[in-house]
């Protein structure tokens, strides 16, 4: 599979060989029987996407603590196909960013995020402080570094329009949208495309 290596090592895309499949289709002999798979494979994937979560979210904490996490943020969002509205530096209102579709933000739906760029895991008060802030026909999303505790987690699983993006997703929505990242950006978390074995399982799914 091909995965993105970021300074060391890192995830991304995994891109699967049908050579074989496609050859025996066309001369209508029978796809070839993959050996018993090597049990170092799946530990070689493990490390590398364990390896590459710790290398992105260490180099977001270390260059993008605070606001400038925010705009970093506010910037994925953009290459998610919204338009971000991002609140000045200063005391926190609770909002740090505001996205929506259309260019003027009247369209629903309006989403309110706050990023929180704290090392502890995140906890029910802040969940609930930016929720309250969310009106009528709004969505309410929190985005973390770290992770968040379950009475978090609980408060949130009853809000249809509430969500929580801890680090570990953080990192997978950074590498789906890393080609499209700006290059400040991407020197900050350099990644190349690179190759790693493949389980027979995904081969074959």
């Amino acid at each position: 599979g091909a995965l993105y290596e970021i300074g060391s090592a890192v995830t991304l895309f995994q891109i699967k060989n049908y050579a074989d499949e496609f050859r025996a289709a066309l001369t209508g002999s029978q796809a070839p029987v993959f050996a018993e798979q090597d049990p170092t494979i799946g530990a070689v994937a493990q490390d590398v996407e364990q390896n590459t979560n710790d290398f992105v979210l260490k180099k977001l904490a270390q260059e993008l603590k605070g606001h400038p996490l925010a705009e970093f943020v506010a910037h994925l969002l953009n290459q998610m196909g919204y338009r971000t509205r991002v609140s000045p530096p200063g005391p926190d209102t609770g909002i740090d960013i505001i996205a929506h579709k259309d260019e003027l933000g009247f369209e629903p739906p309006i989403i309110k995020v706050q990023v929180k760029s704290s090392d502890g895991n995140i906890g029910n008060e802040a969940v609930a402080a930016l929720y309250g802030n969310v009106g009528n026909n709004e969505f309410g999303l929190v985005v973390a570094l770290s992770a968040f505790t379950n009475p978090a987690r609980n408060f949130a699983r009853g809000k249809s329009n509430l969500r929580l993006i801890d680090g570990v997703e953080l990192v997978e929505l950074i590498l789906a949208h890393y080609e499209q990242l700006d290059s400040r950006y991407k020197s900050i978390i350099p990644l190349k495309r690179v190759y790693v074995p493949e389980s027979i399982e995904e081969i074959e799914e």
